[in-house]
């Protein structure tokens, strides 16, 4: 092994590494024999492209170049396709109209032309089958003057046709199911200022009486991923008995519990078409659960037992039924995530997993990855009452160099978004990027985030902006004073609401952070409560107080309007077309830092939304990030990587 200091370590993992043959899956169907998932690609301009696995094991790309399956709905997106006997159906992301592709065909469009464009938006459909050629429920979210509306349209499924709207009324609904018989229609539905982790109804109506029951929810309840069985029930997530579990309704039948454990079968909705658990044919249920910060994939036999099954898995994002197995995405600690068929043990077989499509080969040296350890860290409340904060821990890992005798290393605390997501365990380049080069990485489970059951969630009710800082500063000072970390060397890095955190710690005078990274955060919570997408558009009535009503209070919790504490230096991460923190968000910090003059550095990416999707940008953002601590910190980057300093003004 060779000494080096710490952050200055030669790695593998560069930011080319990091796009080069990078795919993101995000979403798997299962569709007779054969297995189509889709995969987003920062080499091609970070388009999402859907393959085709048949049942020969042989793989096609579906869509023709430049074609991008990705839906704009909630402007998260999810469920931008669907597909029954061979035929796919996708929302083009240039357009937003929604397209019908045959095997051997070209995409058709099946929706008019929007009154502007992209005006009208496609998500989350459901096909029935029929003699006329079947037909297709989905959620439009329609944009002209006001506030978009979100309603649940039918339409033919293998012709163009006007949307018939079956559903109307709710400010937000998702998933709509056809059940077998073709008779019902299951729906999401819920109402400012909510969001689907907060109170959803489930909703039915029988489509020839028009007849509506609500079958689960209410104020306190969020239900999630309807579906559908043969025999006529209807299943789904509530999270009733404080964590998200699974239950079962047959009409004119009580609401059946089907998994109840404290652990989170559900996620929270950003994305739509989640799927998180699979009923396979023999009646058994593949699902995912989460407990300290990690997945497992878990099986209900047909006799009601639970039992783990005996997979790696620590990252799962989808689950789709194929026939007595389930067809899966998921991660692990040591690669990233793939697409996997996962067979449950029999009377005389173990537990089976057949990689469909396989993680990329890195080649790296296992004793240079670094694995996460679960942490449950003391905290408080703003007024000293104590709470727990929970964290994963990935330390210094490589497999050439070590640090000098004596030294600690930098960390760099990680904030998820949200504030209602978690943090991850599996294998992560973006993570590796950093531990590999002697950067402990901490990435923080705050109050409010999901994985520890409702009441965890709900405790950033009223208090974002502080809970979320308090439990940061209480990780990075347990890793600290445990000889873990170098205490003159702690970073905070965030995007989007964990942007707002990383500001907001940094704005205290008490902050022990020698530096920051914001990816596109909130400065101002006024400005963002008057100028956001509907989806978010009332969140922080919930996580603040309503606005104006509760306006002393967004300008006390804003870091626009507490920098006189502020002198960590800051670089700011932003995309040019973000509609949900918008720009001006982060040009406000950075000229106010400027004016004040403490070290920041400032890189808007044109053509990029919430988040970066391109290649080059992935690439500029790491490694503006590196240099940016390189030059705060001062250490060396290694030469051989090419990696082009950011200008730091004030520094």
């Amino acid at each position: 092994m060779t000494t080096a200091p710490f952050g200055s370590w030669p790695t593998p993992i560069t930011s080319e590494l990091v796009v080069a043959a990078a795919v993101s899956l995000s979403e798997v169907r299962v569709d007779g024999a054969e297995v189509y998932w889709s995969e987003a690609r920062p080499a091609d301009e970070g388009r999402t492209q859907l393959v085709r696995r048949a049942a020969d094991g042989a793989t096609a790309d579906l869509l023709p170049a430049g074609s991008n399956a990705r839906t704009a709905v909630h402007e998260y997106g999810g469920g931008a396709w669907w597909v029954r006997d061979g035929v796919v159906w996708f929302t083009e992301w240039a357009d937003q109209r929604l397209y019908r592709l045959a095997p051997g065909g070209a995409p058709e469009a099946l929706t008019p032309e929007p009154a502007q464009p992209r005006g009208d938006r496609y998500a989350d459909g459901d096909v029935h089958a029929g003699p006329d050629g079947g037909v297709i429920v989905c959620v439009r979210e329609r944009h002209g003057d006001g506030e978009p509306r979100n309603e649940v349209v039918r339409l033919a499924a293998d012709r163009p046709s006007e949307p018939e709207v079956l559903v109307t009324g709710p400010d937000f609904v998702a998933a709509p199911r056809i059940s077998p018989d073709g008779g019902t229609l299951a729906w999401l539905q819920w109402n400012h200022p909510s969001m689907p982790w907060d109170a959803v109804e489930l909703v039915v109506r029988d489509l020839a009486t028009g007849e509506e029951t609500v079958v689960a929810g209410g104020p306190w309840e969020s239900v999630s991923e309807p579906s559908w069985q043969p025999d006529g029930s209807l299943w789904f997530i509530s999270d009733r008995t404080d964590w998200w579990n699974l239950y079962r309704w047959l009409p004119g039948s009580d609401i059946e519990p089907i998994i109840r454990i404290d652990a989170e079968v559900g996620v929270p909705g950003w994305r739509l078409a989640g799927s998180r658990y699979a009923v396979l044919a023999d009646g058994s249920v593949v699902f995912a659960r989460r407990r300290a910060g990690s997945d497992a994939l878990s099986v209900r036999g047909t006799g009601g037992l639970i039992a783990d099954l005996d997979l790696p898995f620590c990252e799962v994002s989808v689950l789709r039924a194929a026939g007595e197995s389930a067809v899966v995405v998921a991660g692990t600690p040591t690669a990233e995530a793939g697409v996997y068929r996962v067979t449950p043990p029999g009377p005389d077989t173990d537990t089976t997993a057949v990689v469909l499509c396989p993680p990329r080969d890195l080649g790296l040296d296992p004793a240079g990855i670094s694995v996460a350890e679960h942490l449950t860290v003391p905290s408080t409340d703003a007024a000293g009452e104590p709470r727990t904060a929970h964290a994963l821990h990935f330390p210094p890992a490589s497999a050439t160099h070590t640090g000098p005798e004596g030294e600690l290393p930098p960390l760099l605390v990680v904030i998820h978004g949200g504030p209602t997501s978690s943090a991850s365990s599996a294998f992560s380049v973006g993570v590796q990027y950093w531990t590999t080069r002697g950067f402990a990485v901490v990435s923080v489970d705050h109050g409010g985030s999901t994985g520890y059951g409702r009441a965890f969630r709900d405790e950033l009710l009223g208090r974002w902006g502080v809970i979320d800082v308090l439990d940061c500063l209480a990780v990075a000072r347990r890793l600290a004073g445990t000889g873990r970390a170098d205490p003159g060397r702690l970073l905070i890095r965030g995007g989007s609401a964990g942007g707002f955190t990383v500001l907001s710690a940094l704005a205290r005078a008490e902050s022990p952070f020698a530096a920051g990274a914001d990816h596109f955060g909130v400065a101002d919570l006024e400005a963002l409560a008057r100028d956001t997408h509907k989806f978010e558009s009332r969140y922080l009535d919930r996580l603040v107080g309503p606005y104006p009503q509760e306006r002393e209070t967004y300008v006390e919790r804003s870091p626009i309007h507490q920098l006189t504490q502020f002198s960590a230096p800051l670089i700011v991460l932003q995309g040019a077309e973000d509609a949900i923190v918008p720009p001006e968000q982060s040009e406000m910090i950075v000229d106010a830092l400027r004016a004040k003059g403490v070290p920041v550095a400032y890189l808007l990416f044109e053509g990029e939304q919430h988040g970066f999707r391109r290649a080059e940008n992935i690439r500029r953002a790491l490694d503006a990030e590196l240099s940016f601590y390189s030059q705060v910190l001062g250490f060396e980057l290694p030469a051989d990587e090419g990696i082009e300093p950011v200008a730091v003004e004030n520094l």
